[in-house]
């Protein structure tokens, strides 16, 4: 029989999270290598991990890093809020997006069996969610906001502005937070849903009883509010509401490449 200490035993426990029994289990399996035992419970884990996946993942944390022209953000999702919040969550997914930032996906990747030892850890189903990365081409800067809630990141965006500053790139940044665009411009917007949301307004008009010579009139207007409401170049800009964010970069030549937006539980 393996020879090992009750030290050993709490060790293993610490590294892992694993109950007492199993730890135990571990080290007797692999004569007392406290590295071959982690690895041991590990793969066990990989199977419990496995019996978890079809639970929800509707909390998490997503995390953001800037690092010159190159921005990154990563989504990690877990069941409960309690874990979300927990120190080695949220020091989890902000490495995450550091490696995102630097290395891109393959980088990401390689993180994947870490991702799973946390699951272990943590005894919920963990996940990466979304992830973006912007690698911004010379003349362009990249803005970000990062709402913070609870100790974690819960709502990160990027936006990538062509000649224009990082202030207002910023800016712009924190107007996405809060408006949750779902397209950059109108021609964005796939041409089967545009069909599906024109069928609907025209239904609920002639529902109103509204005469057939005013459809036609009724539709486009419905629609350019329809519009408004998910294009981020139409939309009123947060501070001034008088202004779009067209108009918000049509004073210089600036223009707005793309943004991304990734937010807890969407």
């Amino acid at each position: 029989m393996a020879s090992f200490t009750a030290k050993e035993v709490a060790e293993l426990r610490k590294r892992t999270g694993a109950g007492i029994l199993d730890c135990r289990k571990a080290l007797e399996e692999t004569d007392g290598d406290i590295e071959k035992a982690e690895q041991w419970l590990r793969e066990k884990g990989k199977i419990s991990a496995g019996k978890r996946a079809d639970r929800e993942r509707a909390e998490g944390a997503v995390a953001l890093v800037v690092d010159g022209h190159v921005g990154a953000i990563v989504a990690l999702e877990c069941e409960t809020d309690f874990v979300a919040k927990s120190a080695e969550f949220v020091q989890m997914v902000d490495e995450l997006a550091a490696e995102l930032a630097a290395g891109g996906d393959a980088a990401l990747e390689a993180q994947r069996d870490r991702v799973e030892k946390l699951a272990v850890t943590l005894k919920e189903n963990i996940a990466v969610g979304r992830t973006k990365r912007f690698e911004a081409p010379d003349g362009s800067v990249i803005g970000s906001y990062l709402h913070i809630q609870n100790g974690r990141g819960v709502n990160a965006v990027l936006v990538e502005l062509a000649g224009g500053s990082q202030e207002l790139a910023h800016d712009i940044a924190v107007h996405v937070a809060f408006t949750r665009p779902e397209y950059l411009r109108r021609e964005d917007v796939p041409a089967d849903v545009v069909a599906a949301e024109r069928q609907t307004v025209e239904t609920i008009a002639r529902n109103e009883g509204k005469p057939d010579a005013a459809i036609a009139k009724i539709i486009e207007g419905r629609l350019n509010g329809w519009f408004k409401e998910r294009c981020l170049l139409e939309q009123p800009y947060v501070r001034d509401e008088k202004t779009t964010i067209a108009g918000l970069l049509s004073d210089g030549d600036v223009k707005l490449s793309r943004f991304a937006q990734v937010v807890v539980g969407s």
